[in-house]
């Protein structure tokens, strides 16, 4: 009584007589959409991995893998930060450096016992080593703490001499069982080392200092490299973002490079002008390299105020991390206009808080930007003395695609459709086919409409798929070819709210007696 997934053999041509049950996979398989909350962030810090995407949920996740965030242009934590404050929760993080960075790193006096720091970065020189005596007799412990980070204690090792020194970097690098892996701080070569070991305590400080490689740092070090090993922001393929920034990359001969990788790639790309900039300049830049694409959202360069939780003072940044945050943390439907950000005091325009300056945009300058593909956080917003995006645009001039919902649905539409359909490749092409591949987008597309992701203005079916032999003939399906053409409604985002008012002593009054309205009710 053979059981057989359905396919693997052949039933037509059976001999042996017996029972022969075949395991029939569902027909109408489900497909679920990918994640639209992943954020990628490159930027550089003083401590970790460089050119490696770091998947990061929180603040205290980033301090622990990258170190703490550094008033400084292009730094990776403050857009982090500012982001979280606006709800997102989902990173994957990339460091890069201008290729001076350097590892801290110590050798224990009257040994050549050599300490250094795991990665480069000026976090490393906070690192401070310790010898003690075991948990067992005859045995030593060695500790190494860093802030922000949990102690590490590799302890019971024995031997003398030599063959001490050894077994400390042996238990250092590779560990100690399960229970107590290798350090996630420093990396240790005893060097032939043979003095008799002593208690001590060292800051790698008194070392080589451990430098960040940042004072270098460009927009174009930011964007990187698509060779491998990849490089800034060519480490996010592959990641699954949906949004991304290039931390402070006001550059603007980076901006068509960046929108370019958010096309190929899926990913919402938003950039930044440079602090201080006026309209005019803004437009012209834009225009000059032909910066036109629904994949990238261009902030104008009103950096904002806001106040850095590490240093305690308030700083000008770059306006990406609460938009990517704010997008993040919204369905992919929505826009962000008019929704709050939390943390901005001020903005360059508005003035510091406390400056007495409270300069608001007019209808003129943000016509101006909008016309242009440019958006701009401002105060107030159309539904109260808030701060928030203004225009919720991308930086195409195509009307029918300039909406933030336009490109974070169509990202998430396609990315889902190309995570789930390829099963069906390899298989034979009947109309059994053509059912299964109709009804698989046909569920889809109905569990967004449940959900409100898709909707109609008249409570119409927004969306139709097509895959049968009306748009599969024998001549394109004999070489192996199938289409499905599916035709997707998105909702508009009210832009422009018009409330007409007519008053007056003149005035007729008309009124509409509602159905079925107790009492004939009139509106």
């Amino acid at each position: 009584m053979p059981i057989v997934q359905q396919g693997s053999i052949n039933t037509t041509a059976l001999v042996v007589p017996d029972l022969y049950v075949q395991i029939v996979p569902p027909q109408n398989l489900v497909l679920n959409g990918v994640p639209t909350n992943v954020a990628g962030v490159v930027g550089s810090a003083s401590w970790g991995p460089v050119g490696q995407p770091v998947i990061i949920a929180t603040m205290s996740d980033y301090a622990r893998t990258f170190g703490p965030i550094v008033a400084r242009k292009y730094d990776m934590g403050t857009q982090v930060a500012t982001a979280v404050q606006q709800g997102a929760a989902n990173f994957r993080c990339v460091r890069v450096t201008d290729g001076t960075d350097t590892a801290a790193a110590f050798i224990v006096p009257n040994t050549s016992f050599l300490v250094t720091a795991l990665y480069t970065g000026s976090l490393g020189s906070q690192i401070v080593i310790s010898l003690g005596a075991g948990a067992k007799a005859g045995t030593w412990r060695f500790t190494v703490t860093l802030p922000g980070m949990a102690p590490e204690v590799f302890d019971n090792i024995a031997g003398t001499g030599a063959a001490f020194w050894t077994a400390l970097a042996s238990a250092i690098n590779a560990g100690q069982g399960p229970q107590r892996g290798p350090s996630q701080i420093v990396v240790a070569n005893a060097q032939g080392t043979t003095a008799t070991p002593v208690a001590f305590t060292w800051p790698l400080s008194l070392g080589a200092q451990g430098s960040d490689g940042a004072s270098g740092v460009t927009a174009a070090t930011l964007v990187g490299s698509d060779t491998a090993p990849r490089r800034g922001m060519y480490a996010l393929r592959g990641q699954g973002c949906s949004l991304a920034l290039l931390a402070d990359a006001d550059d603007a001969t980076q901006w068509t490079t960046q929108a370019g990788f958010g096309l190929s790639e899926g990913i919402y790309m938003v950039l930044t002008g440079p602090a201080g900039d006026s309209i005019a300049n803004a437009v012209t830049a834009k225009a000059n390299v032909g910066l036109d694409n629904y994949a990238a959202k261009l902030m104008f360069g009103d950096w904002v105020w806001w106040n850095d939780p590490v240093s305690g003072v308030l700083r000008v940044v770059s306006p990406q991390g609460f938009v990517l945050g704010r997008l993040a943390n919204l369905s992919p439907e929505q826009s962000s206009l008019n929704k709050p950000l939390y943390g901005v005091v001020g903005s360059q325009k508005s003035g510091a808080p406390g400056s007495g300056q409270a300069t608001a945009y007019s209808a003129a300058e943000l016509q101006a930007l909008f016309n242009a593909g440019i958006d701009v956080i401002a105060n107030p917003q159309p539904g109260g003395a808030f701060w928030g995006v203004r225009g919720g645009h991308n930086s195409s001039s195509n009307a029918a695609t300039n909406g933030d919902n336009y490109t974070r649905l169509t990202n998430y539409i396609a990315a889902s459709l190309a995570a789930g359909m390829g099963q069906y490749v390899g298989q034979v092409i009947n109309q059994g086919l053509f059912r299964r591949i109709r009804a698989t987008q046909l569920s889809f597309l109905q569990n967004m409409l449940g959900q409100g992701l898709l909707g109609s203005r008249d409570g119409s079916l927004p969306f139709s798929v097509i895959c049968d032999a009306t748009n599969n003939p024998l001549a394109r399906t004999g070489l192996g070819y199938v289409q499905s053409d599916a035709q997707i409604q998105y909702q508009a985002i009210n832009e422009k709210f018009i409330v007409n008012m007519e008053g007056g002593q003149t005035v007729q009054v008309s009124r509409q007696v509602l159905p079925g309205a107790a009492g004939g009710l009139a509106a």
